[in-house]
């Protein structure tokens, strides 16, 4: 039987992939980076539930590091595509 928490990455996982088909196909900038962000949170949440799967706080701290790292690069991106750098 396949555990809920699993499905949950797995459901994750589709996720992942279309908000990665709106990052290649994005008419415009700003519609990439959010599609971007959405890759990144979602991947942070994924990484919270492999924790929980696996019973490892490692797979946190990761994601709390990666979640701040995603963070100050939306940031970099927003300003350089509004033309403020």
């Amino acid at each position: 039987m396949i555990d809920a928490w699993i499905l949950a990455v797995i459901c994750l996982a589709v996720l992942m992939a279309l908000a990665t088909i709106r990052l290649i196909l994005g008419p415009t900038a700003p519609d990439r980076v959010i599609a971007l962000d959405t890759v990144n949170t979602l991947t942070i949440a994924a990484m919270i539930l492999f924790g929980v799967v696996f019973k490892e706080i490692i797979f946190v701290d990761v994601a709390i590091v990666y979640g701040l790292l995603s963070f100050v690069s939306t940031l970099y991106i927003a300003k350089y595509i509004g033309g403020e750098l």
